[in-house]
């Protein structure tokens, strides 16, 4: 196309104030507003002028498009007024998926969640009194019921709730250690997703970084030896989302805690996960839980919400209750505070764990589901969706638990495996993210691969009639 053809075709634009005049877009303007109507207006219009500028639109093809320019003015209102954060389906086999939002809730949960939104609540009044309450009341009630007779019989324990595990970490370092020094292992200088690293976080708090050990060894008499006029905590931190294998060894927490209480020093551990039930009821071992090291004589634990106790985003800070009165009166507890849906969330996750109902815990459930169970859902909807193009086919893999826990832990499970003659796996995988809901999956070795065990069974039918309409 000429440059005098182009120029031509720019000049038959009209301006954003005459076609917003028209009485379609007008329409448009009473019922999504002026600027948003403008700002989609204006987006149309430059991809005109794009197209106009490489050529790829002539005089017949222009005339088309501004007698009909409503459409797709609306189409990019629609586009723009969509929420960003949307539901997905994971089937990936990843439980705690850090991009897909970590642990669904359960219904209970949001019945909960709904019910305190929609209204006032008692967040922090006490109804007997009627004076003002604390806000982690609600939680640390249940709490309390979850801790065994063994420990209460010789401490106190309390809970509070911070927005994220980082964030417990810097309140009870900054609570109890600030200006003096924090004792950790070399191996367990750990830096996870975000760049949450360990020392970075223990300069923030004031707090000031004591290496004992090597990256691969580090013995009871290594911490014992550091220990001075200016120690005020031992750390353990968890390795969440790796681990050192061959030639290591690390103390047990009982024995630093031993050490600790000998040398008259607090003991905190950050678990990071931190599961509230033994784990090796579903298969994984040596993930720790909150409730033993409170046992073996941790002062301190923090953890988070949103992994393996299956909740919302939240830091939950559990041990001495003068120490968690210490935190308390920080003004950084207010900074870093949660809100009333993420109490009423816990409230409902924890109430679960009373009940003992782990299944009605969606993270808890699918780590129980059995090989079986999910062959079954596999089979079923491999047979749905193979075609004469499309090869599906049930094959043996293994679920991992994601989120920094359990690194070395897999469950086993049955995949469907996906191959087309026309699409790449690549393709294909896009084509499920494009649909509604998009449904995330894996690719490997040129298959898309499907994991039941993170998909819920009413959506099996939206993964097949997806997959279906795809390869049409």
């Amino acid at each position: 196309m000429k440059s005098a053809e182009k120029s031509e075709l720019f000049r038959r634009l009209p301006s954003v104030d005459e076609a917003l005049r028209t009485p379609r877009l007008l329409e448009l303007s009473e019922v999504h507003g002026i600027p948003t109507t403008t700002d989609a207006l204006r987006a149309v219009l430059a991809r005109l002028r794009e197209e106009i500028a490489a050529g790829a639109i002539e005089g017949q093809s222009l005339r088309l498009a501004l007698a009909n320019l409503a459409g797709p003015v609306e189409e990019e209102i629609r586009r723009q007024m969509k929420y960003s954060l949307r539901p997905v389906i994971n089937a990936t086999g990843v439980i705690l998926h850090t991009n897909l939002g970590r642990a669904p809730l359960a219904e209970a949960v949001i019945e909960h969640i709904r019910g305190t939104a929609i209204t006032y609540s008692n967040l922090e009044f006490d109804l007997e009194s009627g004076e003002r309450g604390k806000r982690d009341a609600h939680v640390d009630r249940l709490f309390r019921q979850l801790i065994s007779e063994e420990i209460r019989r010789d401490r106190e324990i309390s809970t509070i709730v911070v927005n994220n595990n980082a964030a417990a970490v810097l309140l009870a370092l900054n609570s109890l250690a600030e200006g003096g020094e924090v004792i950790v292992s070399r191996g367990e200088l750990v830096e996870i997703g975000g760049s949450f690293r360990i020392p970075d976080v223990m300069a923030k708090s004031g707090a000031l970084l004591r290496e004992v050990g090597t990256t691969n060894r580090t013995r009871i008499a290594d911490y014992e030896d550091a220990i001075n006029e200016r120690t005020r905590l031992l750390l353990r931190v968890h390795r969440s989302n790796f681990e050192i294998t061959g030639f290591t060894e690390q103390p047990p927490v009982s024995e630093l805690a031993a050490l600790a209480k000998r040398r008259g020093i607090l003991l905190m551990e950050d678990l990071g996960s931190g599961a509230l039930i033994n784990l090796r009821s579903v298969g994984i071992s040596g993930e720790p839980n909150v409730l033993d090291s409170l046992r073996s004589g941790v002062a301190i634990v923090t953890y988070s919400g949103d992994k393996l106790l299956g909740g919302p985003q939240a830091g939950l800070i559990s041990g001495d209750q003068k120490l968690i009165a210490t935190m308390r009166r920080n003004s950084l507890f207010r900074a870093l505070r949660v809100d009333k849906l993420t109490y009423a969330a816990l409230e409902s996750t924890l109430l679960a764990y009373v009940k003992r109902d782990h299944d009605a815990i969606p993270i808890l459930h699918m780590m129980r589901l059995s090989n079986d169970e999910i062959g079954k859902r596999a089979e079923a909807l491999a047979q749905q969706v193979g075609s004469e193009d499309l090869k599906s086919e049930v094959v043996d893999g293994d679920s991992v638990i994601g989120g920094g826990a359990a690194p070395s832990s897999v469950l086993r499970t049955r995949l469907i495996a996906l191959t087309h003659k026309r699409f790449s796996a690549d393709e294909l995988a896009a084509g499920l993210r494009k649909s509604e809901p998009p449904i995330i999956a894996r690719v490997e070795d040129g298959r898309v691969l499907l994991d039941l065990r993170t998909v819920f069974p009413n959506q099996d039918a939206i993964v097949s009639d997806a997959i279906r309409q795809i390869t049409a």
